[in-house]
């Protein structure tokens, strides 16, 4: 009986093993037809890639040569040096004695040669208050140069040396077709050194560095090294096209940290254009005032679209007035170039002149159409602590009896209680900012863009009474 007990154990448990042997080999199947069945999937998935329809043929995977064009630019850029009779030095001499005059100071920065007969493009500031200007070429050659004229809104001012035979000189590109990504080479003085040549990328296009909201900017941002020197400097792609001057470090050390910015080519050459001919820049005038869109603003505004200018309101009697443009209409392109933003509209109105016809790509609700907008001369200039400022027509010059002036057109919102509690309203004449006598807008921005922002500032104004008041802002 033991016998058969033991034997039907024995066997109990046989079959226990080979049970569990069998799932466990069959276990260990499905893991491996997993495994395979995995791999497939990833050959399958490898295989859509290679035959999708992403294309990289278009791709330059070879390192940029940069040896000849950079052969080429170094001649055409100059080192410039101001020397003006000003100085922040006090020393206690001038405490005990009396202030002394205002011993010379030296500056320095660069400037590209744009003409074969001398004409040199560099910035304003770089000849601010010059009352000598000495130019150095890359083959140490010296020159005195005159001021022809600068323009403060774009920080761009043009030169003139005399020498008997053609200089190198460099030609524009156009800026306007620029990529982010596409390679540059920035070339200036930076410390005083000669001929510095830098390479980097196209980081981003129009930025506006100005956080006031006083000016617009629209400059190229590159990663290219650009120090203190540099500013008036050489900006050129591969082709060896100038599409850009250096002229700014965005830093706290004011040298290099990683990106500097540059005057688009194309805002730059307008600017020197209207210089020779008119003596002065002419700006064309759109006529729209309103906001850049994004994601809160369009909530805010109830449109779906989060890139574009939302037009807020149309200047009456302006090309777009003209043109059927409204408010709540939202501008999408100009001449084909995309906005996306505030400074990509006025970058690029900043290379257009009075009369030019531009055409506007625009979306008025659900529908998108185009329209050509012809461009008025700019009579109006936006003040921060007022609000829009505009030269006087002929009919008002008449009855105020004065040869020239400005208005105020209309209050911002942030000042306008101010104004009227003592008694200013809309059509008040500006008679003077600072102590300078205002004829016109342009008056105006030259005191704004050379002013710091937190410097007082006196404006008096010709009230409804014609009485003449001061208003102080510290």
């Amino acid at each position: 009986m033991k016998k058969i007990l033991f034997l039907i154990l024995a066997l109990a448990i046989s079959f226990f093993i080979i049970i569990k042997s069998v799932t466990y080999f069959r276990s260990i199947e499905k893991k491996m037809d997993s495994i395979i069945n995995s791999e497939n999937k990833k050959e399958l998935v490898l295989d859509n890639f290679k035959t999708s329809n992403t294309s990289f043929n278009g791709l330059n995977f070879q390192k940029p040569d940069f040896v000849e064009v950079a052969k080429n630019t170094i001649n055409t850029v100059v080192h410039v040096k101001n020397s003006s009779n000003f100085s922040n030095d006090f020393s206690i001499e001038d405490l005990i004695f009396g202030r002394k005059k205002q011993r010379p100071s030296i500056g320095t920065g660069s400037g590209v040669i744009v003409s074969p007969d001398g004409y040199i493009v560099t910035n304003s500031h770089v000849v601010e208050n010059a009352k000598k200007i000495e130019i150095t070429t890359n083959n140490n050659q010296t020159y005195n140069a005159e001021l022809i004229g600068s323009d403060d809104q774009n920080d761009i001012a043009l030169l003139k040396i005399d020498n008997d035979g053609a200089l190198p000189y460099a030609t524009f590109g156009d800026s306007d077709s620029t990529e982010i990504g596409e390679w540059v080479l920035a070339v200036g003085n930076p410390f005083n050194l000669t001929s510095t040549v830098t390479a980097g990328i196209i980081s981003a296009k129009s930025r506006n560095l100005d956080r006031s909201g006083r000016t617009t900017q629209s400059y190229i941002q590159t990663d290219a090294a650009v120090n203190p020197g540099n500013s008036g400097g050489a900006l050129v792609n591969t082709k060896g096209e100038l599409i850009g001057i250096n002229t700014a470090i965005q830093s706290q050390t004011g040298s290099y940290i990683g990106y500097s910015f540059a005057v688009p080519s194309n805002i730059a050459r307008k600017v020197i254009e209207d210089i020779m001919e008119f003596g002065v820049v002419q700006y064309g005038f759109l006529g729209v005032t309103g906001s850049s869109l994004s994601s809160s603003i369009s909530k805010e505004l109830g449109v779906e679209d989060t890139e574009g200018f939302y037009v807020n309101s149309i200047e009456g009697g302006s090309g777009a007035n003209s043109a059927g443009i409204k408010k709540g209409d939202i501008i999408k392109q100009i001449d084909g170039i995309s906005i996306n933003k505030f400074s990509d509209l006025k970058g690029y109105l900043n290379t257009k002149r009075p009369d030019d016809i531009v055409s506007i790509k625009l979306k008025a609700g659900a529908e998108e159409k185009t329209v050509s907008v012809k461009l008025n001369k700019n009579e109006r200039v936006q003040f921060y602590l007022i609000g829009i400022l505009k030269n006087l027509n002929s009919d008002e010059l008449k009855k105020y009896n004065i040869k020239s002036g400005v208005k105020i057109s209309e209050f911002n919102n942030n000042y306008k209680k101010y104004w009227t509690d003592y008694g200013i309203s809309e059509g008040n004449i500006i008679k003077s900012i600072n102590g300078e006598k205002i004829k016109s807008i342009l008056d105006v921005e030259k005191i704004l863009n050379s002013r710091n922002y937190n410097e007082p500032i006196s404006i008096e104004i010709i009230n409804n009474k014609n009485i003449t008041e001061r208003f102080n802002f510290r």
